[in-house]
């Protein structure tokens, strides 16, 4: 059983990933942490062909640095054109250190280059919560459907936020409100599975 106010540290570096988050998570009775915070901790080898397993690596590996519970998601964008690319490379898609921007373009320049007229995709999250000592606790998973506008549209969010269409909707991420993607994006869906887990334990 997990004690009341909980320290719970979200497993990455990403300002954006840990700004909503943060928020997702503003409901909990929990401490809440970052890999910011711990300098030294070093990334694991995403070895995983899935997004839950590299997301089980993630919350192991960072949960035993850190000596904390440990929150981890492996989220990406499966194009359909591109037979489910970048998949779980979305983010080194066009290079370890490259930019959204560069993702972006990269993207749109192989959706073209494939010639399909095929724009369907999805956004998938899978979560991962282990305790201090790497067990695993539970998983989640959360999926967006939707398809890939022609060009950049909006500058909320990050990622491939501005190129994301959700299914019922003519905005991109980059273009919805924060109110309305913390109902429908794969990360809130998979938040909200987890969320409830994390109640259980705390006891709240």
């Amino acid at each position: 059983m997990i004690k009341k106010n909980l320290q719970l540290l979200i497993a990455t570096k990403n300002s954006g990933k840990v700004a909503e988050m943060e928020n997702l998570l503003s409901s909990l009775p929990v401490s809440l942490h970052n890999l910011n915070e711990f300098p030294d901790s070093f990334e694991p080898a995403e070895t995983s062909s899935t997004f839950a397993g590299n997301a089980r690596l993630k919350a192991q590996s960072y949960a035993r640095q850190c000596n904390l519970p440990a929150l981890a998601d492996d989220s990406g964008l499966e194009v359909a054109a591109l037979d489910g690319a970048p998949g779980v490379f979305s983010a080194r898609y066009a290079g370890k250190d490259s930019t959204s921007e560069e993702k972006i373009k990269k993207l749109l320049r192989e959706i073209e280059s494939s010639r399909s007229q095929d724009r369907a995709a999805r956004f998938v999250c899978a979560m991962a919560f282990a305790d201090e000592n790497g067990n695993i606790i539970f998983a989640a998973e959360g999926v967006c459907t939707g398809k890939i506008s022609i060009a950049p549209r909006g500058t909320n969010g990050f990622g491939y936020d501005p190129i994301f269409i959700p299914t019922g909707f003519e905005q991109t991420f980059g273009e919805l409100t924060n109110e309305t993607k913390q109902k429908i994006s794969h990360r809130a869906l998979a938040m909200a599975q987890t969320i409830r887990c994390l109640q259980d334990f705390i006891g709240s």
